[in-house]
């Protein structure tokens, strides 16, 4: 049995050579795709100011796949709190839930990148004490009750399909991002597994139930390809540019190579790394199998920038060459 997922983050570099009309319009083919073989979600990101223009307006995005898809969760991953009002975030994030009929699953984030942070005129020192203020107004909104925020009587409406809205998972790469989803949140997504157990800890230590192992994946990506070295020349140059894009903000934060990202110099140097991989048909099937009822892959068809003709390529070739073979939990 294996599942999958897809991600979009829809970055645009200049080299791609592609529209981004034209990428956004991919995108949304490639959902109304992925939920008609049964993905059982699709993920996208917020970045903002980024010159590659990677998506600054996940909810937006979001209304725009729940009307092309039927089935698949749609996972922003994650809303970068402190930039939002809370009280407009619960209005817009219930209205996409209501138009999705409840498959909205938000991953709430403190953030990380100081240029963004001064963009939005928020402090950074001020990150976790908003994105907590969030977490806390998204509640009250949702309830369906009156309630007073700095003041001001609120009522939202109208509350999401969900009742008591989409559940509010915490995002991060720390041990106090993990202790503190432990406290506040409904869950927790970390950018790397090695953190989960401080979540654990935190949990048990709360008189919450043990979440138990860490089921989900990491920040790496694959290409699929008939010949390893063609996707690489293929793959390669855009894989490349997200590595060293998110390795530029990673340094601009001064958190390392959080995530797994680090900046490199060529393409070879960062097949070295093992984040990013090519592999042939046989070799994903051969792989899913091996996970049994854990099978789960998440694919990044457009990344870096790829060009949806590109990114065709490799969905294409999935579906003709892969899911057949492990069709058992793909559709459904």
């Amino acid at each position: 049995m294996s599942f999958f997922g897809l991600r979009f983050d829809l970055r645009n570099p200049e080299f791609a050579g592609t529209s981004m009309c034209d990428r956004y319009a991919a995108a949304l083919d490639m959902c109304e795709w992925a939920d008609d073989l049964g993905f059982v979600t699709i993920a996208i990101s917020e970045h903002h100011g980024s010159p590659d223009g990677f998506l600054p307006s996940p909810l937006t995005m979001a209304a725009a796949i729940a009307a092309r898809t039927k089935q698949a969760r749609i996972q922003i991953a994650a809303i970068v709190a402190p930039f939002y009002d809370p009280v407009r975030l619960a209005e817009d994030a219930a209205v996409v839930d209501c138009i999705s009929g409840g498959r909205l699953d938000l991953i709430i984030a403190a953030g990380y990148v100081p240029s963004e942070f001064e963009m939005f005129g928020c402090e950074l020192s001020s990150r976790v004490r908003r994105t907590t203020e969030a977490i806390e107004v998204l509640r009250q909104a949702w309830s369906g009750e009156a309630f007073v925020h700095n003041g001001r009587k609120v009522r939202v409406t109208p509350l999401p399909q969900q009742r008591g809205g989409p559940k509010l998972v915490l995002g991060g790469s720390s041990e106090p991002a993990a202790r503190r989803a432990a406290r506040i949140a409904d869950g927790f997504l970390p950018s790397t597994p090695d953190v989960w157990q401080y979540y654990v800890d935190e949990c048990i230590a709360c008189g919450k139930p043990d979440p138990g192992p860490y089921l989900g994946g990491d920040t790496s990506s694959f290409w699929l390809a008939e010949d390893v070295e063609q996707g690489w020349r293929d793959f390669g140059p855009y894989a490349l540019h997200e590595a060293n894009a998110y390795g530029q903000w990673m340094q601009e934060a001064g958190i390392g190579a959080a995530g797994g990202y680090e900046p490199v110099d060529d393409v070879e140097a960062l097949r070295k790394t093992g984040q990013y991989r090519v592999i042939t048909p046989d070799e994903m099937v051969a792989e899913l199998q091996a996970k049994g009822e854990l099978g789960f892959a998440m694919f990044h068809p457009m990344i870096g920038g790829l060009p949806p003709d590109l990114a065709w390529k490799s969905l294409r070739l999935f579906e003709h060459e892969v899911l057949p073979r492990v069709q058992g939990g793909a559709a459904g």
